[in-house]
C-alpha cells in the first residue's frame, strides 16, 4: 500500500465521521452541522478525492448546508420529466437529478 493510498483511506474514513456527526448535531446545533460539511469538502478538495454520490446528496451544493428532508429541504419527484427535485430552503436554490422508475415499460 501506498502512502497516497493510506491518505485516500484515511481521508475517506474522516469524512464518514464528520457526516455521521453532522447527522446527531443537527437537531441541537444545525450550524455545527454545516461545519462538519464545511471542513470534510476541504478534506475532499485537498487530497482531490471526489465524493461518492451517496454524500454529495446530503448537502447543497450552493450553500454547504447539511439536509435534512422535511426540516430544511424539499424533496419532490416528478414521475413524467423523471426527476427528483431537492429544494434547499436555507438558500432557496434547487437541484434536479435525474432517476428512472424501476418498473416502467419501455
Amino acid at each position: 500500500m501506498t502512502k497516497t493510498d493510506t491518505l485516500t483511506n484515511l481521508v475517506k474514513e474522516r469524512i464518514e465521521i464528520l457526516f455521521d456527526e453532522a447527522e446527531k448535531a443537527f437537531k441541537t446545533h444545525p450550524e455545527r452541522s454545516n461545519r462538519y460539511v464545511e471542513l470534510a469538502r476541504i478534506l475532499s478538495m485537498k487530497i482531490n478525492y471526489k465524493l461518492p454520490k451517496e454524500i454529495k446528496m446530503r448537502f447543497c451544493k450552493f450553500c454547504y448546508a447539511y439536509l435534512v428532508p422535511g426540516a430544511n429541504c424539499k424533496i419532490r419527484l416528478n414521475s413524467n420529466k423523471k426527476v427528483k427535485t431537492i429544494q434547499c430552503e436555507v438558500c432557496g436554490k434547487t437541484r434536479r437529478i435525474p432517476y428512472s422508475q424501476r418498473n416502467s415499460p419501455k
